[in-house]
């Protein structure tokens, strides 16, 4: 066996590509140019600017992503209101409880009683939210192309 192993030895590092961008190739562009080049490539959502050059070369699909920032808005204080609503939920029971526990039954009740208008006004206010949420996702989001 003259000292040789027939096995591959490991010798560490990342394994080669079996088809290597070698090539490489420079252009340049003007001011127009380039800012024209820089916002087709934050439409695209894609990471990598030459994998994106490349496939604007090649004609290969590109596809562009639009965030509407009001729609975004909208949609991060919806989710925050409705968090809110959750909690008070999640709440209402233990504030019966505690009303009961800490106070005479003719108190309890009078706070109770509190507690269902504040409790019927919220709910009015949430028909509204659904209301409204309905009219924007109608005239904004749902676009029947």
């Amino acid at each position: 066996m003259n000292g040789k192993n027939n096995k591959k030895r490991n010798k560490g590092g990342r394994t080669p590509k079996s088809d290597p961008s070698i090539h490489r190739h420079v252009f340049r562009l003007t001011d127009r140019e380039n800012a024209k080049l820089l916002a087709l490539f934050e439409a695209s959502g894609m990471t990598n600017k030459a994998k994106f050059i490349i496939s604007v070369l090649f004609g290969k699909e590109i596809k562009t992503v639009k965030i509407d920032k009001a729609t975004m808005d909208y949609y991060m204080r919806l989710t925050t209101l409705y968090g809110q609503f959750r909690s008070v939920g999640v709440n209402y029971n233990q504030i019966v409880k505690l009303l009961y526990g800490n106070f005479s039954e003719k108190k309890a009740a009078a706070y109770l009683y509190k507690l269902e208008k504040q409790t019927a006004e919220m709910a009015i206010l949430c028909q509204k939210i659904i209301q409204l949420t309905a009219e924007f996702e109608a005239k904004h989001l749902r676009k029947d192309v």
